[in-house]
């Protein structure tokens, strides 16, 4: 029986997918590590500071609530970190990303690995015609990561450092109901996607991974999305590590979960394949600016 050539190609990608994506992650990489987590008193970022203080690294944390942070910097210490320190800011305002990431440098003497990992909340909803929270959010989920990467990128270039950047399925497929948040990563992929490129002109230091992340069970998300789906969530432990290893790594990019990529990969060849059926019937040529 002879195989279909797109199931031969499948076959070949999970192949592929499973050299590139094998675990060659050493925790002891990460010791003394000297790490600025945000968006760290819960969910995702919470989940990140306790890894890093389990492989001895020492923690920065920022959140806006800072009896929050109070708890999660206790933790961090009795998992094992070095140091676990925080610094309260709010990302909403302009001058706060600058000002953590200073802070952060002064208490550590340096800085080896940023996450930005931080969100702003919105509603599960069809958009209701309000600029001015598609404002805010574009500054407190993008804005913010472009001046906190502005302001390290200079410390992480003498520590030959890494950024590691959180993003969402939806910055890469579009849906209904998240029309303001799907702007913001979209973005985020946008810029620093963009940023790989320059800094690989620039033969720079700075290993920059963006994570692109799934359903995750954070209790934001389970709140927003119940009654709407039965999707499965994915442990926000187990994404903190994913992202940990994916920037000790130096990854450029990573899913989780996995399957995620696959879904990444098909929304684009169904694109592309309407475009042709288009041209096709038109008898025209589609030109992209």
């Amino acid at each position: 029986m002879q195989v279909p050539m797109k199931t031969k190609f499948f076959i070949f990608g999970v192949c592929l997918m499973a050299v590139l994506w094998r675990d060659t992650f050493d925790p002891e990489s990460v010791r003394c590590a000297r790490v600025l987590v945000t968006g760290a008193s819960t969910g995702i970022g919470e989940q990140v500071a306790y890894h890093y203080a389990k492989m001895g690294a020492q923690i920065v944390i920022t959140a806006r609530r800072e009896y929050a942070l109070q708890k999660v910097a206790a933790n961090c210490t009795s998992l094992g970190a070095q140091k676990a320190l925080y610094v309260t800011g709010d990302m909403s305002q302009a001058s706060d990303p600058e000002r953590v990431v200073k802070m952060a440098v002064e208490l550590l003497g340096g800085l080896d690995i940023l996450v930005l990992n931080h969100i702003g909340s919105t509603p599960f909803a069809m958009w209701n015609g309000d600029g001015d929270h598609v404002r805010e959010l574009m500054q407190l989920n993008f804005l913010s990561y472009v001046n906190m990467a502005s302001a390290a990128l200079p410390v992480l270039e003498q520590s030959a450092g890494s950024m590691i950047v959180v993003s969402s399925l939806l910055g890469k497929i579009t849906t209904p109901f998240v029309g303001p948040y799907a702007a913001t990563k979209f973005a985020v992929n946008g810029f620093f996607g963009s940023m790989q490129h320059e800094l690989a002109m620039q033969r720079s230091n700075v290993s920059l991974t963006v994570t692109t992340l799934g359903l995750i069970d954070t209790d934001s998300a389970m709140d927003k999305i119940r009654g709407y789906t039965n999707m499965t969530a994915y442990p926000a432990s187990d994404a903190a590590l994913h992202l940990i290893k994916a920037g000790a790594t130096h990854q450029k990019e990573s899913f989780y979960p996995g399957y995620i990529y696959f879904c990444v990969s098909w929304a684009e060849q169904v694109a592309m394949q309407q475009d042709w059926e288009q041209l096709g019937e038109e008898g025209g040529v589609v030109v992209t600016v």
